[in-house]
């Protein structure tokens, strides 16, 4: 008999203990329930990048000296920078500049320490690709173009074929 109540005792403070764990783990249920969702329709909805993000890396090209200062700063010198001396105004010239994002830390370092503020970090940290050599960027993926659009030829090409005279637009208009 002794044993059979000292089995019920054990089986009562086991009981209790099972109602304790129960009622805590529905209390942190409570508490979860008032909040907002964290997940987000991503290509629909975007969170804001925080006030220090270092994302992804704008260029500008004609500010560019080719000091290579974000060469010697970037903890792995992933900046690749091409210059060619011009010999009328002496001085270096910018021909290329190309970063590989799939080897970068965003570390922010080049763009603090760049002395001609030709490299800035907007808040962009859309990079995904779908191949891996999609992710090295020269200058004009980075945002610029060696030469302003204004002065392409394709770009004035296409641009004289998208006037129509005025004859051809008041023959339309009968």
């Amino acid at each position: 008999m002794f044993c059979m109540v000292r089995g019920l005792q054990i089986y009562a403070k086991q009981a209790i203990q099972a109602a304790k764990y129960i009622g805590q783990s529905f209390m942190v249920t409570l508490d979860h329930m008032d909040r907002l969702p964290i997940t987000i329709q991503y290509p629909y909805e975007k969170l804001a990048a925080s006030e220090r993000f270092c994302g992804r890396i704008h260029f500008e090209f004609k500010k560019c000296i080719a000091c290579e200062v974000c060469i010697h700063v970037c903890p792995i010198t992933l900046p690749v920078v091409d210059w060619e001396i011009e010999r009328n105004i002496r001085k270096k010239q910018s021909k290329n500049y190309s970063i590989d994002f799939e080897v970068c830390i965003f570390c922010g370092n080049y763009v603090k320490y760049c002395t001609t503020n030709c490299l800035s970090t907007p808040k962009k940290y859309e990079l995904s690709t779908h191949a891996h050599n999609e992710l090295n960027h020269d200058q004009v993926g980075l945002g610029c173009f060696p030469t302003p659009l204004i002065e392409d030829s394709t770009v004035r090409a296409i641009s004289r074929l998208t006037q129509l005279p005025r004859e051809i637009l008041d023959g339309y208009s009968d």
